[in-house]
């Protein structure tokens, strides 16, 4: 006799052995990312856990901010800064030595001080991208994410970004001219970081940096993920990304080129 069908038997339920064979580990999630993306972002669709990228990338944040400390200094740090800044440089000179030494002291703690709190910046500007991306991708696409699914998806999307930190890492303790260390384009992974910044044309110069490979890596796998957990064609996610991204590209060049 045989035995009654199960019509049910494989869904994905909380529980069923095709459940548990669906939700990956958030470390197998962050390994993952990198060559099978897709089944990581399928993953989080059913278990959003952000946790782990957010530790990895405090640990590689932390590492960069130890490097910058010891090879470069945090004094040097502004004085290449200000390099990029003439109209602040000639307000500087402008004024007393006494003056101007309390600004730099103000502005050598206001640059350490934002890095020291990326723990928190990070987390709020997670936070904002994923609102931004989740109305888009709702409202716009007719998607059906959630925010915590959006919020994870930015997370796992933003780990290839921190090999440009691994990088430059790696060049502040190879030999690294610290006079010639960007802390805002650390690493030679775009065109405007083999350009003279005071030489170029400062719209020309940002757009450079701005258009940059990891970037672009990053911005495909949240398009994907993107599409993956509102369940749309993966051309809408991918759309809702670059949009912003183009958005935020242009208001960038059009401040340099204006206040430049």
């Amino acid at each position: 006799m045989t035995e009654p069908i199960q019509p049910f038997s494989n869904s994905p339920i909380s529980g069923s052995p095709c459940a548990d064979e669906a939700v990956l580990s958030p470390l197998a999630c962050t390994t993952g990312v990198f060559y099978r993306p897709t089944r990581v972002f399928e993953s989080l669709t059913r278990r959003p856990s952000w946790w782990m990228p957010f530790l990895v990338t405090m640990v590689v944040i932390g590492l960069f901010y130890f490097a910058v400390t010891a090879k470069v200094g945090w004094h040097q740090v502004y004085e290449n800064n200000l390099r990029l800044a003439p109209k602040q440089a000639q307000q500087m000179e402008n004024l007393t030595p006494e003056q101007r030494a309390s600004s730099e002291k103000v502005a050598v703690g206001f640059t350490q001080g934002i890095w020291l709190g990326m723990p928190l910046l990070t987390l709020l500007f997670a936070a904002i991208e994923a609102a931004i991306l989740l109305g888009t991708i709702n409202f716009v696409f007719g998607g059906r994410a959630t925010f915590w699914q959006v919020y994870a998806v930015t997370w796992y999307a933003g780990l290839p970004g921190l090999l440009k930190f691994l990088l430059a890492i790696l060049a502040l303790f190879v030999g690294l001219d610290p006079e010639s260390f960007q802390i805002n384009n650390p690493a030679g992974t775009n065109l405007g970081y083999y350009l003279s910044p005071t030489d170029t044309p400062k719209a020309f110069y940002t757009l450079a940096s701005q258009v940059d490979l990891l970037m672009l890596w990053t911005l495909v796998l949240m398009g994907i993920g993107l599409a993956v957990v509102a369940r749309t064609k993966r051309s809408a996610g991918l759309m809702a990304v670059f949009a912003w991204w183009i958005v935020i590209v242009l208001l960038s060049v059009g401040a340099t080129a204006a206040f430049s």
